[in-house]
């Protein structure tokens, strides 16, 4: 049966490949929703992308993977990594599923505030600093897991 991973993005990373550039690169967000989707294709996995400015969306997406028995979720929370309660909530609240946090950049390399992460205490795994393929890392990541988990 066909895995299924559901990729959640944050606030503003719509705007890779237009903003900062010396820190996200120039791969625009459809370039890294197309490496994700061709490396799910490659492994046979079934990938819903979505992204959301809202933090509200990102908590109802988190419970509808849940409710609708994804086998795991990518999540690049953006900004909501450092100041969101109620996304760590929900992360925190679907345990056993598996989630894997990533980031493009490397947060710990950044100004303090980036170096908290609220939702990295309930997920697998976090992967920060890969650029683009960290999504491709982090779909792995649950892969194994789910394989190890039988």
């Amino acid at each position: 049966m066909k895995k299924r991973i559901m990729v959640l993005n944050g606030p503003n990373l719509n705007m890779v490949g237009i903003r900062e550039k010396n820190i996200y690169g120039t791969l625009s967000y459809q370039g890294i929703i197309s490496l994700i989707q061709k490396e799910a294709a490659k492994r046979d996995v079934e990938v819903d992308c979505r992204q959301s400015n809202h933090e509200g969306d990102l908590v109802d997406w988190v419970q509808e993977a849940y409710f609708r028995q994804y086998d795991g979720i990518v999540i690049n929370p953006g900004a909501y990594t450092h100041t969101s309660i109620a996304l760590a909530d929900a992360v925190k609240a679907i345990a056993p599923l598996p989630v894997v946090e990533v980031h493009i950049s490397d947060i710990n390399a950044r100004e303090q505030f980036r170096h908290v992460s609220y939702e990295a205490p309930y997920c697998i795994a976090q992967i920060k600093g890969h650029g683009p393929i960290g999504y491709v890392e982090a779909m792995d990541e649950i892969l194994n897991y789910v394989k190890e988990q039988g």
